[in-house]
């Protein structure tokens, strides 16, 4: 886990996720979870960080 890309996920969570997985469907997931609310979007960017998800 990358402490930078942990950090960017819980602060700018798609940019967080895009550095993560790129121009993925995780992307497009992350963008509309935070479009509902900020927390959702934080929650699965960190998850994507925490599991080392790269596609």
């Amino acid at each position: 886990m990358n402490i930078i890309n942990l950090i960017l996920a819980i602060l700018l969570p798609p940019l967080g996720a895009f550095l993560q997985v790129g121009v993925t469907k995780h992307l497009v997931i992350n963008i509309v979870l935070c479009l509902l609310g900020w927390l959702p979007g934080v929650a699965h960017a960190v998850w994507l960080v925490a599991t080392n998800k790269k596609s």
